[in-house]
């Protein structure tokens, strides 16, 4: 794998803001990589892109440990053809301060662009590989990120966007369920009791998701399908319990619609007999 030094987007009547740190090289070496001074939603340049879709559309969820391999493919167009495209994702509010940028990604190598049958498009590619350990130690930038593309054509003139396109990164959860006494008699009084917790990149650990409402359900034996009981929020410490009248032999489960920062998660459901 080659480690970025530097990569520079040099626009005309523009100048490099800075070196953003990038984190993501592997054996958690640090790179660096720079964004090309604009005002927030800008772009420059004849280079334009566009279907750029991150990770097939699905947000990128990560964990604490291991690494999460994301693909984004784009469109470069330009009449002038395209030498080279450069990609990187960030969040923030101005890509022409470094105070206005809280977050920023590098792609493990420059993407690979392939003409089409059309002269002067071209459909690309770029891989990004995080490490949350080492690419995530800030909790706060879990959300919304965007896509800034750049590209320099055959006669080296510079492009970019800094907004072609957002993906939220996400932490990942984790649920369980479990439903006692176990059988239980018809009628008697189940309790079920779960934990919601989520990935902290700063400690590396999951910790307890605090007051979430989690939705308790059931499935009947022979069934595939389902069913809402009750709506309950976890404690202090992510844990839930909450009782519910057996009537059949069937499954229960814990469900979690996730946020804005964190995934979605469903527990195993667990059976019970009743008797």
């Amino acid at each position: 794998m080659r480690t970025r030094c530097a990569v520079t987007a040099v626009v005309s009547g523009a100048v490099v803001l800075s070196a953003l740190a990038v984190p993501v090289a592997a054996q958690a070496a640090e790179r660096t990589s720079a964004l090309t001074k604009s005002s927030p939603n800008d772009s420059l340049g004849n280079t334009k892109f566009s279907n750029a879709v991150v990770n097939g559309g699905k947000d990128i969820v990560l964990g604490t440990t291991g690494t999460k391999s994301v693909v984004v493919t784009y469109t470069a167009t330009d009449q002038n053809g395209v030498a080279l495209t450069e990609a990187f994702l960030w969040q923030g509010t101005d890509s022409s301060t470094t105070e206005g940028i809280t977050g920023g990604l590098g792609t493990d190598d420059d993407p690979d662009c392939t003409e089409t049958a059309t002269q002067g498009v071209y459909k690309c590619k770029a891989v990004f590989t995080i490490h949350p350990a080492t690419d995530m130690k800030d909790n706060g930038v879990a959300g919304t990120w965007k896509l800034f593309l750049g590209a320099w054509d055959l006669y080296a003139n510079a492009s970019y966007n800094d907004d072609v396109t957002t993906a939220a990164i996400k932490k990942a959860a984790t649920l369980t369920a479990d439903a006692t006494p176990e059988p239980v008699r018809k009628g008697g009084t189940l309790t079920v009791t779960g934990k919601l917790a989520r990935a902290n990149w700063s400690t590396g650990k999951y910790a307890g998701y605090v007051s979430q409402p989690v939705k308790l359900q059931f499935r009947k034996k022979g069934s595939n399908t389902y069913t809402t009981l009750k709506t309950i929020k976890t404690n202090s410490t992510g844990v839930l319990r909450t009782t519910t009248k057996a009537t059949v032999d069937g499954y229960y489960r814990y469900s979690f619609a996730g946020t804005s920062t964190t995934a979605p998660a469903t527990a195993p459901g667990d059976f019970v007999d009743v008797r």
